[in-house]
Protein backbone atom coordinates (compact mmCIF):
# COMPACT_ATOMS: atom_id res chain seq x y z
CA UNK A 1 0.00 0.00 0.00
CA UNK A 2 1.45 3.40 -1.03
CA UNK A 3 2.13 5.67 1.79
CA UNK A 4 -0.21 8.54 2.13
CA UNK A 5 2.23 11.27 2.53
CA UNK A 6 3.73 9.99 -0.87
CA UNK A 7 0.70 10.14 -2.64
CA UNK A 8 0.21 13.68 -1.65
CA UNK A 9 3.46 14.90 -2.71
CA UNK A 10 2.47 12.74 -6.41
CA UNK A 11 -0.98 14.87 -6.44
CA UNK A 12 1.05 18.57 -5.35
CA UNK A 13 4.09 17.03 -8.09
CA UNK A 14 1.61 16.77 -10.59
CA UNK A 15 -0.17 20.35 -10.40
CA UNK A 16 3.55 21.78 -10.01
CA UNK A 17 4.21 20.37 -13.74
CA UNK A 18 1.34 22.20 -15.12
CA UNK A 19 2.10 25.46 -13.89
CA UNK A 20 6.11 24.95 -14.18
CA UNK A 21 6.75 22.87 -16.73
CA UNK A 22 10.14 24.12 -17.66
CA UNK A 23 11.27 23.01 -13.99
CA UNK A 24 14.15 20.19 -14.22
CA UNK A 25 14.66 17.14 -11.85
CA UNK A 26 16.39 18.73 -9.36
CA UNK A 27 14.06 21.23 -8.46
CA UNK A 28 11.51 18.40 -8.15
CA UNK A 29 14.01 16.83 -5.76
CA UNK A 30 13.77 19.40 -3.40
CA UNK A 31 10.38 19.85 -2.88
CA UNK A 32 9.11 17.96 -0.15
CA UNK A 33 5.97 17.00 1.71
CA UNK A 34 6.45 16.98 5.59
CA UNK A 35 4.97 17.55 9.18
CA UNK A 36 4.86 21.17 10.54
CA UNK A 37 6.32 21.89 13.35
CA UNK A 38 2.39 23.08 14.94
CA UNK A 39 -0.40 20.68 14.63
CA UNK A 40 -2.27 23.82 14.12
CA UNK A 41 -0.90 24.23 10.92
CA UNK A 42 -2.33 21.14 8.76
CA UNK A 43 -1.16 17.65 8.59
CA UNK A 44 1.12 18.40 6.11
CA UNK A 45 3.24 21.33 4.89
CA UNK A 46 4.61 21.74 0.94
CA UNK A 47 7.61 24.10 0.57
CA UNK A 48 7.01 23.92 -3.09
CA UNK A 49 6.58 27.65 -3.45
CA UNK A 50 9.94 28.56 -2.27
CA UNK A 51 11.55 25.91 -4.54
CA UNK A 52 10.30 27.40 -7.75
CA UNK A 53 10.73 31.17 -6.59
CA UNK A 54 14.10 31.29 -8.55
CA UNK A 55 13.22 29.00 -11.24
CA UNK A 56 10.39 31.18 -12.30
CA UNK A 57 11.73 34.31 -10.83
CA UNK A 58 7.97 35.34 -9.35
CA UNK A 59 7.75 35.83 -5.34
CA UNK A 60 7.03 32.41 -3.36
CA UNK A 61 3.44 33.43 -2.04
CA UNK A 62 2.02 34.42 -5.92
CA UNK A 63 3.96 31.02 -7.19
CA UNK A 64 1.51 29.60 -4.11
CA UNK A 65 -1.42 31.11 -4.80
CA UNK A 66 -1.40 30.14 -8.42
CA UNK A 67 -0.68 26.49 -7.46
CA UNK A 68 -3.42 26.20 -4.73
CA UNK A 69 -5.75 27.74 -7.26
CA UNK A 70 -4.28 25.01 -9.76
CA UNK A 71 -4.86 22.21 -7.32
CA UNK A 72 -7.75 19.39 -8.02
CA UNK A 73 -9.55 18.11 -5.20
CA UNK A 74 -8.27 15.08 -3.27
CA UNK A 75 -10.17 12.88 -1.53
CA UNK A 76 -7.68 12.60 1.47
CA UNK A 77 -7.57 16.82 2.06
CA UNK A 78 -10.50 18.48 3.78
CA UNK A 79 -8.43 21.99 2.96
CA UNK A 80 -5.52 23.94 2.01
CA UNK A 81 -4.10 27.11 2.92
CA UNK A 82 -0.80 29.20 2.56
CA UNK A 83 1.07 30.28 5.26
CA UNK A 84 4.49 32.38 5.90
CA UNK A 85 6.63 32.52 3.39
CA UNK A 86 4.36 30.32 0.84
CA UNK A 87 4.08 27.38 2.71
CA UNK A 88 0.85 24.86 1.04
CA UNK A 89 -0.51 23.51 4.45
CA UNK A 90 -2.94 20.52 3.83
CA UNK A 91 -5.29 19.29 6.43
CA UNK A 92 -6.54 16.26 5.93
CA UNK A 93 -10.18 14.47 6.21
CA UNK A 94 -10.50 12.55 9.33
CA UNK A 95 -10.70 9.18 7.46
CA UNK A 96 -7.28 9.94 5.29
CA UNK A 97 -6.12 10.74 9.12
CA UNK A 98 -7.62 7.14 10.53
CA UNK A 99 -6.67 5.32 7.17
CA UNK A 100 -2.93 4.43 8.60
CA UNK A 101 -4.90 2.48 11.17
CA UNK A 102 -6.29 -0.30 8.23
CA UNK A 103 -2.98 -0.13 7.31
CA UNK A 104 -1.26 -1.46 10.13
CA UNK A 105 -4.21 -3.86 10.07
CA UNK A 106 -3.39 -4.97 6.86
CA UNK A 107 0.11 -4.65 6.63
CA UNK A 108 1.14 -6.13 9.69
CA UNK A 109 4.70 -6.92 10.59
CA UNK A 110 5.67 -5.24 7.20
CA UNK A 111 4.11 -1.87 8.29
CA UNK A 112 7.05 0.93 8.16
CA UNK A 113 8.77 -0.94 5.19
CA UNK A 114 10.18 -0.11 2.03
CA UNK A 115 11.90 -1.08 -1.21
CA UNK A 116 14.37 1.54 -1.78
CA UNK A 117 17.06 -0.83 -1.45
CA UNK A 118 15.32 -3.47 -3.62
CA UNK A 119 18.01 -5.81 -5.33
CA UNK A 120 20.74 -4.15 -3.68
CA UNK A 121 23.43 -6.55 -1.54
CA UNK A 122 25.68 -4.66 1.36
CA UNK A 123 27.60 -5.66 3.74
CA UNK A 124 28.14 -4.79 7.36
CA UNK A 125 30.97 -5.27 9.21
CA UNK A 126 30.55 -5.01 12.80
CA UNK A 127 32.02 -6.02 16.82
CA UNK A 128 35.18 -7.35 14.73
CA UNK A 129 37.24 -7.65 18.05
CA UNK A 130 40.11 -8.97 18.51
CA UNK A 131 40.46 -12.40 20.33
CA UNK A 132 42.08 -11.23 22.60
CA UNK A 133 39.56 -10.92 26.01
CA UNK A 134 35.89 -10.64 26.61
CA UNK A 135 33.79 -8.49 24.54
CA UNK A 136 33.71 -4.77 26.05
CA UNK A 137 31.15 -2.24 26.60
CA UNK A 138 32.36 -0.43 23.29
CA UNK A 139 32.26 -3.11 21.46
CA UNK A 140 28.53 -3.83 23.08
CA UNK A 141 27.70 -0.14 20.99
CA UNK A 142 28.73 -1.79 18.12
CA UNK A 143 26.83 -4.73 18.02
CA UNK A 144 23.89 -3.08 19.13
CA UNK A 145 24.14 -0.18 16.07
CA UNK A 146 25.78 -2.46 13.59
CA UNK A 147 22.29 -5.15 14.31
CA UNK A 148 19.99 -2.19 14.40
CA UNK A 149 21.60 -0.75 11.26
CA UNK A 150 21.56 -4.20 9.39
CA UNK A 151 17.65 -4.72 10.41
CA UNK A 152 16.90 -1.07 9.06
CA UNK A 153 18.55 -1.98 5.69
CA UNK A 154 16.34 -5.12 5.48
CA UNK A 155 13.25 -3.09 6.10
CA UNK A 156 14.10 -1.28 2.85
CA UNK A 157 14.56 -4.14 0.54
CA UNK A 158 18.73 -4.40 0.93
CA UNK A 159 20.37 -8.02 0.71
CA UNK A 160 21.88 -7.47 4.15
CA UNK A 161 25.16 -9.61 4.70
CA UNK A 162 26.48 -9.26 8.20
CA UNK A 163 30.38 -9.72 8.87
CA UNK A 164 32.42 -10.32 12.03
CA UNK A 165 36.53 -9.99 10.82
CA UNK A 166 38.47 -11.87 13.34
CA UNK A 167 41.86 -10.37 13.86
CA UNK A 168 43.80 -13.45 14.85
CA UNK A 169 46.96 -12.30 13.49
CA UNK A 170 49.77 -9.85 14.51
CA UNK A 171 51.31 -8.57 17.64
CA UNK A 172 48.31 -8.30 20.02
CA UNK A 173 48.24 -11.76 19.04
CA UNK A 174 51.28 -12.74 20.20
CA UNK A 175 51.43 -10.79 23.20
CA UNK A 176 47.67 -12.47 24.25
CA UNK A 177 49.91 -15.93 23.71
CA UNK A 178 52.74 -14.92 25.82
CA UNK A 179 50.88 -13.71 28.77
CA UNK A 180 48.69 -16.87 28.88
CA UNK A 181 51.96 -19.08 28.09
CA UNK A 182 53.17 -16.95 31.49
CA UNK A 183 50.43 -17.80 33.49
CA UNK A 184 50.36 -21.27 32.30
CA UNK A 185 54.07 -21.44 34.02
CA UNK A 186 53.08 -19.34 36.87
CA UNK A 187 50.20 -22.22 37.98
CA UNK A 188 52.93 -24.71 37.46
CA UNK A 189 55.15 -23.28 40.29
CA UNK A 190 57.85 -21.81 37.83
CA UNK A 191 58.97 -18.54 37.91
CA UNK A 192 58.01 -16.41 34.62
CA UNK A 193 58.49 -12.57 32.83
CA UNK A 194 55.59 -11.19 32.28
CA UNK A 195 55.11 -9.90 28.47
CA UNK A 196 55.34 -5.89 29.22
CA UNK A 197 52.45 -5.42 26.87
CA UNK A 198 50.36 -8.47 28.36
CA UNK A 199 47.04 -8.82 29.26
CA UNK A 200 46.09 -8.94 32.85
CA UNK A 201 42.61 -10.01 33.47
CA UNK A 202 41.51 -13.05 35.33
CA UNK A 203 40.38 -14.67 32.20
CA UNK A 204 43.70 -15.13 31.00
CA UNK A 205 44.82 -17.25 34.70
CA UNK A 206 41.55 -18.73 33.44
CA UNK A 207 42.43 -20.20 29.89
CA UNK A 208 46.39 -20.87 30.92
CA UNK A 209 44.67 -23.21 33.58
CA UNK A 210 42.01 -25.29 31.22
CA UNK A 211 45.56 -25.58 28.80
CA UNK A 212 47.17 -27.62 31.88
CA UNK A 213 43.82 -29.37 32.49
CA UNK A 214 42.75 -30.67 29.28
CA UNK A 215 46.92 -31.20 28.46
CA UNK A 216 46.34 -29.20 25.44
CA UNK A 217 49.84 -29.21 24.67
CA UNK A 218 53.38 -28.04 26.19
CA UNK A 219 53.80 -25.12 28.06
CA UNK A 220 56.84 -24.36 25.66
CA UNK A 221 54.98 -24.59 22.56
CA UNK A 222 53.92 -21.16 21.83
CA UNK A 223 51.97 -21.74 19.07
CA UNK A 224 49.48 -24.22 20.31
CA UNK A 225 49.11 -21.70 23.25
CA UNK A 226 47.98 -19.20 21.28
CA UNK A 227 45.71 -21.07 19.00
CA UNK A 228 44.11 -22.66 22.38
CA UNK A 229 43.66 -19.29 23.74
CA UNK A 230 41.89 -17.62 20.70
CA UNK A 231 39.50 -20.54 20.58
CA UNK A 232 39.10 -19.91 23.64
CA UNK A 233 38.10 -16.38 23.48
CA UNK A 234 36.24 -16.97 20.27
CA UNK A 235 34.41 -18.91 21.67
CA UNK A 236 32.94 -16.90 24.93
CA UNK A 237 32.49 -14.28 22.70
CA UNK A 238 30.35 -16.18 20.16
CA UNK A 239 28.80 -16.93 23.79
CA UNK A 240 28.39 -13.03 24.79
CA UNK A 241 27.19 -12.41 20.65
CA UNK A 242 24.54 -15.07 21.57
CA UNK A 243 23.89 -13.52 25.06
CA UNK A 244 23.17 -9.79 22.88
CA UNK A 245 20.41 -11.50 20.23
CA UNK A 246 22.80 -10.26 17.49
CA UNK A 247 24.17 -13.11 14.72
CA UNK A 248 26.69 -13.33 11.98
CA UNK A 249 26.19 -14.64 8.22
CA UNK A 250 30.19 -14.63 8.14
CA UNK A 251 33.34 -14.50 9.98
CA UNK A 252 36.68 -13.55 7.81
CA UNK A 253 40.13 -14.62 9.48
CA UNK A 254 42.32 -12.25 9.30
CA UNK A 255 44.98 -15.09 9.20
CA UNK A 256 43.81 -16.38 6.00
CA UNK A 257 44.86 -13.05 4.11
CA UNK A 258 48.33 -14.60 4.83
CA UNK A 259 47.76 -18.22 4.38
CA UNK A 260 45.95 -17.55 1.25
CA UNK A 261 48.09 -15.30 0.09
CA UNK A 262 46.27 -11.82 -0.37
CA UNK A 263 48.17 -9.99 1.61
CA UNK A 264 51.45 -10.13 -0.10
CA UNK A 265 49.51 -10.25 -3.93
CA UNK A 266 47.91 -6.69 -3.11
CA UNK A 267 51.64 -6.14 -1.80
CA UNK A 268 52.94 -6.59 -5.08
CA UNK A 269 49.52 -5.02 -6.88
CA UNK A 270 50.40 -2.06 -4.68
CA UNK A 271 54.32 -2.02 -5.94
CA UNK A 272 52.96 -2.61 -9.49
CA UNK A 273 50.52 1.09 -9.22
CA UNK A 274 53.79 2.82 -9.01
CA UNK A 275 52.29 4.34 -6.15
CA UNK A 276 55.15 3.07 -3.54
CA UNK A 277 59.15 3.94 -2.70
CA UNK A 278 61.76 2.66 -0.17
CA UNK A 279 63.05 4.73 2.35
CA UNK A 280 64.99 3.97 5.84
CA UNK A 281 64.89 0.25 4.66
CA UNK A 282 60.91 0.54 4.62
CA UNK A 283 58.38 0.57 1.81
CA UNK A 284 55.90 3.12 1.72
CA UNK A 285 52.68 3.39 0.36
CA UNK A 286 52.09 7.44 -1.35
CA UNK A 287 48.78 7.63 0.45
CA UNK A 288 49.70 11.45 0.06
CA UNK A 289 48.35 10.99 -4.31
CA UNK A 290 44.65 10.15 -2.85
CA UNK A 291 44.40 12.59 -0.28
CA UNK A 292 45.75 11.54 3.00
CA UNK A 293 48.07 14.06 5.18
CA UNK A 294 50.95 12.19 4.52
CA UNK A 295 52.44 8.64 3.01
CA UNK A 296 52.47 5.32 4.98
CA UNK A 297 54.62 3.01 6.07
CA UNK A 298 53.56 -0.61 4.38
CA UNK A 299 56.07 -2.56 5.45
CA UNK A 300 58.68 -2.15 8.34
CA UNK A 301 62.36 -2.14 8.23
CA UNK A 302 62.18 -5.59 9.95
CA UNK A 303 60.05 -6.96 7.44
CA UNK A 304 56.38 -7.48 9.15
CA UNK A 305 53.51 -5.54 7.24
CA UNK A 306 51.55 -3.07 9.26
CA UNK A 307 47.79 -3.09 10.20
CA UNK A 308 46.73 -0.95 7.38
CA UNK A 309 48.04 -3.48 4.83
CA UNK A 310 45.73 -6.69 5.71
CA UNK A 311 42.96 -4.13 6.10
CA UNK A 312 43.41 -3.08 2.52
CA UNK A 313 43.56 -6.94 1.43
CA UNK A 314 40.41 -7.79 3.37
CA UNK A 315 38.19 -5.08 1.64
CA UNK A 316 39.61 -6.20 -2.36
CA UNK A 317 37.93 -9.55 -1.22
CA UNK A 318 34.26 -7.37 0.03
CA UNK A 319 34.29 -5.93 -3.12
CA UNK A 320 35.87 -9.28 -5.62
CA UNK A 321 32.85 -10.89 -3.51
CA UNK A 322 30.43 -8.64 -5.29
CA UNK A 323 29.82 -6.23 -2.31
CA UNK A 324 29.50 -2.70 -4.16
CA UNK A 325 28.50 -0.95 -0.78
CA UNK A 326 30.35 -1.98 2.34
CA UNK A 327 29.36 -0.23 5.85
CA UNK A 328 32.24 -0.63 8.89
CA UNK A 329 30.83 -0.18 11.99
CA UNK A 330 34.36 0.93 14.41
CA UNK A 331 34.91 2.58 17.49
CA UNK A 332 36.60 6.75 16.95
CA UNK A 333 39.93 5.61 17.30
CA UNK A 334 39.94 3.75 14.07
CA UNK A 335 39.43 7.34 11.92
CA UNK A 336 42.67 7.52 11.19
CA UNK A 337 42.58 4.33 9.05
CA UNK A 338 39.83 5.62 6.84
CA UNK A 339 42.13 7.61 4.29
CA UNK A 340 44.82 5.13 4.43
CA UNK A 341 42.31 2.32 3.67
CA UNK A 342 40.52 4.08 0.81
CA UNK A 343 44.63 5.67 -0.68
CA UNK A 344 45.16 1.40 -0.69
CA UNK A 345 41.87 0.24 -2.40
CA UNK A 346 42.62 3.50 -4.87
CA UNK A 347 46.13 2.74 -5.71
CA UNK A 348 45.15 -0.56 -6.65
CA UNK A 349 43.36 1.05 -9.95
CA UNK A 350 40.22 -1.80 -9.58
CA UNK A 351 37.37 0.99 -10.16
CA UNK A 352 36.25 1.20 -6.05
CA UNK A 353 34.84 3.97 -5.45
CA UNK A 354 36.74 6.87 -3.59
CA UNK A 355 34.00 6.65 -0.62
CA UNK A 356 34.36 3.16 -0.06
CA UNK A 357 33.83 1.58 2.61
CA UNK A 358 31.81 3.37 4.26
CA UNK A 359 32.49 3.98 8.39
CA UNK A 360 30.26 4.72 10.75
CA UNK A 361 32.29 5.50 13.99
CA UNK A 362 31.13 5.56 17.37
CA UNK A 363 32.29 7.54 20.73
CA UNK A 364 32.78 5.62 23.98
CA UNK A 365 30.49 4.79 26.44
CA UNK A 366 31.27 5.86 30.41
CA UNK A 367 29.24 2.94 32.66
CA UNK A 368 27.71 4.97 36.16
CA UNK A 369 26.28 4.09 38.98
CA UNK A 370 25.29 6.31 40.91
CA UNK A 371 27.65 9.08 40.42
CA UNK A 372 30.55 6.89 40.41
CA UNK A 373 31.76 5.56 37.04
CA UNK A 374 32.52 1.59 36.78
CA UNK A 375 36.01 1.00 35.06
CA UNK A 376 36.67 -2.35 35.80
CA UNK A 377 35.19 -5.55 35.57
CA UNK A 378 35.57 -8.68 37.81
CA UNK A 379 37.05 -11.03 34.71
CA UNK A 380 38.46 -8.88 32.26
CA UNK A 381 40.15 -6.49 34.59
CA UNK A 382 40.59 -3.06 33.04
CA UNK A 383 37.37 -2.94 31.97
CA UNK A 384 33.46 -3.17 31.53
CA UNK A 385 32.22 -6.08 29.63
CA UNK A 386 29.09 -6.60 27.72
CA UNK A 387 28.30 -9.76 29.82
CA UNK A 388 28.52 -7.32 33.42
CA UNK A 389 26.39 -5.22 31.49
CA UNK A 390 22.98 -7.62 30.33
CA UNK A 391 23.89 -9.25 33.62
CA UNK A 392 23.31 -6.57 35.41
CA UNK A 393 20.23 -5.12 33.53
CA UNK A 394 18.89 -7.29 30.72
CA UNK A 395 19.66 -7.76 27.67
CA UNK A 396 16.51 -5.08 26.04
CA UNK A 397 17.68 -2.44 28.11
CA UNK A 398 21.82 -2.62 27.05
CA UNK A 399 20.65 -2.80 23.46
CA UNK A 400 17.83 0.38 23.30
CA UNK A 401 20.46 2.37 25.85
CA UNK A 402 23.57 1.76 23.30
CA UNK A 403 21.13 2.63 19.98
CA UNK A 404 19.47 6.11 21.87
CA UNK A 405 22.25 8.33 20.84
CA UNK A 406 23.89 9.00 17.58
CA UNK A 407 26.92 7.03 16.81
CA UNK A 408 29.46 10.28 17.01
CA UNK A 409 28.05 11.64 20.27
CA UNK A 410 29.75 9.99 23.11
CA UNK A 411 27.13 8.06 25.63
CA UNK A 412 27.03 7.97 29.37
CA UNK A 413 25.72 4.36 30.49
CA UNK A 414 23.32 4.96 33.50
CA UNK A 415 22.97 1.42 34.94
CA UNK A 416 20.72 2.84 37.89
CA UNK A 417 18.39 4.22 35.58
CA UNK A 418 18.69 0.95 33.48
CA UNK A 419 17.51 -1.00 36.20
CA UNK A 420 14.97 1.19 37.32
CA UNK A 421 11.03 0.82 36.62
CA UNK A 422 9.92 3.88 35.85
CA UNK A 423 9.24 6.57 33.30
CA UNK A 424 12.33 8.49 33.34
CA UNK A 425 13.50 4.84 31.97
CA UNK A 426 12.91 4.43 28.04
CA UNK A 427 12.90 1.17 27.45
CA UNK A 428 10.79 0.36 30.26
CA UNK A 429 8.74 3.30 29.29
CA UNK A 430 8.49 2.03 25.58
CA UNK A 431 7.93 -2.05 26.98
CA UNK A 432 5.36 -0.79 29.69
CA UNK A 433 2.94 0.88 26.98
CA UNK A 434 3.26 -2.84 25.05
CA UNK A 435 2.58 -4.24 28.23
CA UNK A 436 -0.89 -2.03 28.10
CA UNK A 437 -1.81 -2.57 25.12
CA UNK A 438 -1.59 -6.23 25.28
CA UNK A 439 -3.70 -5.97 28.47
CA UNK A 440 -6.49 -3.51 27.00
CA UNK A 441 -7.53 -6.20 24.64
CA UNK A 442 -6.79 -9.49 27.10
CA UNK A 443 -9.83 -7.09 29.03
CA UNK A 444 -11.80 -6.73 25.96
CA UNK A 445 -11.54 -10.24 25.33
CA UNK A 446 -12.39 -11.37 28.98
CA UNK A 447 -15.87 -9.04 29.00
CA UNK A 448 -18.75 -10.67 29.40
CA UNK A 449 -21.00 -8.64 26.97
CA UNK A 450 -18.64 -10.07 24.22
CA UNK A 451 -17.47 -6.77 23.40
CA UNK A 452 -16.76 -6.30 19.09
CA UNK A 453 -12.82 -6.63 18.41
CA UNK A 454 -10.67 -4.40 16.71
CA UNK A 455 -11.65 -4.71 12.93
CA UNK A 456 -10.65 -2.29 9.93
CA UNK A 457 -14.06 -2.02 9.27
CA UNK A 458 -14.28 -0.17 12.17
CA UNK A 459 -16.03 3.46 11.86
CA UNK A 460 -12.31 4.94 12.48
CA UNK A 461 -13.83 8.47 12.31
CA UNK A 462 -15.14 8.24 15.33
CA UNK A 463 -11.31 8.73 15.82
CA UNK A 464 -11.16 12.94 16.85
CA UNK A 465 -10.22 12.79 20.46
CA UNK A 466 -6.99 15.15 20.90
CA UNK A 467 -5.01 11.85 22.19
CA UNK A 468 -6.29 9.99 19.22
CA UNK A 469 -5.54 12.04 16.52
CA UNK A 470 -2.12 12.61 17.76
CA UNK A 471 -1.45 9.07 18.05
CA UNK A 472 -2.66 8.55 14.10
CA UNK A 473 -0.04 11.26 13.19
CA UNK A 474 2.51 9.46 14.95
CA UNK A 475 1.56 6.23 13.46
CA UNK A 476 1.51 7.93 9.76
CA UNK A 477 5.10 8.84 10.41
CA UNK A 478 6.25 5.61 11.16
CA UNK A 479 7.47 4.61 7.29
CA UNK A 480 8.89 8.03 6.55
CA UNK A 481 11.05 8.13 9.92
CA UNK A 482 11.68 4.29 9.47
CA UNK A 483 13.52 5.38 5.97
CA UNK A 484 15.06 8.04 7.35
CA UNK A 485 16.83 6.14 9.98
CA UNK A 486 17.73 3.60 7.33
CA UNK A 487 19.35 6.23 4.98
CA UNK A 488 21.36 8.01 7.33
CA UNK A 489 22.41 4.51 9.32
CA UNK A 490 21.09 6.12 12.44
CA UNK A 491 19.15 3.65 14.64
CA UNK A 492 18.75 6.36 17.33
CA UNK A 493 15.84 7.79 15.24
CA UNK A 494 13.65 4.86 16.03
CA UNK A 495 14.31 4.68 19.94
CA UNK A 496 13.35 8.32 19.38
CA UNK A 497 9.67 7.35 18.03
CA UNK A 498 9.00 4.55 20.11
CA UNK A 499 9.07 6.75 23.21
CA UNK A 500 6.90 9.82 21.46
CA UNK A 501 4.24 6.73 20.72
CA UNK A 502 4.57 5.24 23.56
CA UNK A 503 4.03 8.82 25.72
CA UNK A 504 1.57 9.39 23.32
CA UNK A 505 -0.11 5.98 23.84
CA UNK A 506 0.26 6.49 27.71
CA UNK A 507 -1.58 9.36 27.67
CA UNK A 508 -3.87 8.13 25.38
CA UNK A 509 -4.72 5.27 28.46
CA UNK A 510 -4.87 7.38 31.13
CA UNK A 511 -6.82 10.12 29.70
CA UNK A 512 -9.64 7.84 28.06
CA UNK A 513 -12.02 4.54 28.19
CA UNK A 514 -11.35 1.99 25.45
CA UNK A 515 -14.16 -0.68 26.91
CA UNK A 516 -17.22 2.04 26.56
CA UNK A 517 -21.01 1.57 26.22
CA UNK A 518 -21.26 2.89 22.21
CA UNK A 519 -19.91 -0.31 19.88
CA UNK A 520 -19.04 1.32 17.50
CA UNK A 521 -16.29 3.86 19.11
CA UNK A 522 -15.39 1.37 21.72
CA UNK A 523 -14.64 -1.25 18.12
CA UNK A 524 -12.84 2.20 16.66
CA UNK A 525 -10.25 2.89 19.78
CA UNK A 526 -9.86 -1.40 20.20
CA UNK A 527 -8.50 -1.10 16.52
CA UNK A 528 -6.61 1.89 16.90
CA UNK A 529 -4.90 -0.20 20.20
CA UNK A 530 -4.25 -2.80 17.94
CA UNK A 531 -2.28 -0.61 15.66
CA UNK A 532 -0.23 0.79 18.43
CA UNK A 533 0.81 -2.11 19.49
CA UNK A 534 1.88 -3.66 15.81
CA UNK A 535 3.67 -0.60 15.42
CA UNK A 536 5.33 -0.62 18.97
CA UNK A 537 6.50 -4.61 18.18
CA UNK A 538 7.82 -3.45 14.63
CA UNK A 539 9.84 -0.63 15.76
CA UNK A 540 11.08 -3.07 18.79
CA UNK A 541 12.17 -5.70 16.53
CA UNK A 542 14.31 -3.16 14.34
CA UNK A 543 16.45 -2.97 17.56
CA UNK A 544 17.01 -6.57 18.33
CA UNK A 545 14.71 -5.56 21.45
CA UNK A 546 11.59 -7.70 23.10
CA UNK A 547 7.65 -6.79 23.22
CA UNK A 548 6.29 -8.05 26.34
CA UNK A 549 3.10 -8.97 26.74
CA UNK A 550 2.81 -7.79 30.30
CA UNK A 551 4.99 -6.19 33.13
Amino acid sequence: MKDLRTELREWLLATIEQIAPSADDSIFASIVVERPKQAAHGDYACNAAMVLARALKKNPREIAQQLQSALPPSPHVARHEIAGAGFINLFLTQEARASVVRRVLEEGAAFGRGQSGKDQRVLIEFVSANPTGPLHVGHGRQAALGDAIANLLSAQGFDVTREFYYNDAGAQIQNLALSVQARARELRGETAAFPESGYHGDYIREIAQNYLDRKAGDVDDLDSVRRFAVAALRKEQDADLQAFGVRFDNYYLESSLYTDGRVEATVQKLIASGHTFEQDGALWLRTTDFGDDKDRVMRKADGYYTYFVPDVAYHVTKWERGFRQAINIQGMDHHGTIARVRAGLQALNLGIPKDYPFYVLHKMVTVMRGNEEVKISKRAGSYVTVRDLIDEVGRDAVRFFLSMRKADTEFVFDLDLARSQAEENPVYYVQYAHARVMSVLRQAQQTADAVISASPAANLALLDRPHEEALLRRLADFPADMAVAARELAPHHITAYLRELAGEFHGYYNAERFLVDDAALRQARLTLVVAVGQTLRNGLAILGIDAPNEM
